[in-house]
This record gives C-alpha cells, sequence and structure tokens, in this order.
C-alpha cells in the first residue's frame, strides 16, 4: 500500500494480493482518520464477497471467485470501540461487461486499487435499529 494526504484528501493506492479491509483499516491508523466518505474506488479485484440487504440484520452474501473490474466505491468510514467501521457499496463488472454490486463484504487486490478517502471530523456513532435491524447512522 502507499498513500499520501493533504488537506484532509487521502489518497491510496493498494497493490496485488492485498487485502481490501486489512490495508483500508492501516491505511485509516496511519492517517489517523476519524470518519471519512470514499469520493472514489476503481481497479480490480482477484475475488470479491457482496451482501444484498434482506431482514433484520440479515445480509445475503456472495462471493465471486474471478477477477472483476471495480466501477466505484462508495460510502463512509466512522470509528468505534472496537476499531474501525466501513459501510462500503460496490459496483463491478465481469469479462463480459456485466454489471453488479451490492455492500462491499470483503475482497483482495488483482492489479491495482485506488482510492480517494475525504477525511472528516464529524462524529459518527453507529447503532443496531430495532425496527430494521441495521447498524444505522447517528450524528451527534
Amino acid at each position: 500500500m502507499q498513500s499520501h494526504e493533504k488537506d484532509n484528501l487521502i489518497m491510496v493506492r493498494l497493490f496485488p494480493g492485498e487485502d481490501v479491509f486489512e490495508q483500508l483499516k492501516n491505511l485509516c491508523q496511519k492517517h489517523g482518520v476519524k470518519s471519512g466518505v470514499f469520493v472514489s474506488g476503481i481497479g480490480q479485484l482477484d475475488w470479491v464477497e457482496l451482501g444484498f440487504f434482506k431482514e433484520k440484520g440479515d445480509y445475503l452474501p456472495k462471493k465471486f471467485d474471478m477477477p472483476m473490474e471495480v466501477l466505484s466505491i462508495a460510502g463512509i468510514v466512522s470509528t468505534s470501540e472496537s476499531g474501525y467501521e466501513f459501510h462500503l457499496h460496490i459496483s463491478l463488472a465481469g469479462a463480459d461487461k456485466t454489471m453488479f454490486g451490492g455492500h462491499f463484504i470483503g475482497g483482495a487486490v488483482s492489479v491495482t486499487l485506488e482510492v480517494v478517502i475525504m477525511k472528516t471530523d464529524i462524529e459518527i456513532k453507529r447503532a443496531i435499529e430495532e425496527e430494521t435491524g441495521l447498524k444505522g447512522l447517528f450524528l451527534d
């Protein structure tokens, strides 16, 4: 991983074989991120796992064991007592140019992954909402 920060904008490049979420956690620690918004994300993943929210905190996961082109990554990172929490969605395309996406659960870099995060000092809290079962975003 390589990264650089200027004016609260962090640019990062992940390299082949790197675990996306492991490296994003390392990145956030390195740059002292309290909260942030994913502005851009492009590249290619070797494998990816996506989720689709079904009901009351239940996601339908699906793993794709093939290279996928990353068209975009969007979402938010925040901190909690247990560390960093990422709520990311990802858009992907296969070799046949079929597009799909969903809740980004995990993945590993194939060729490259280039991500831009805008760092903020907005306090974000996440808590399970009784009605939906989602870990909702709450702003103080």
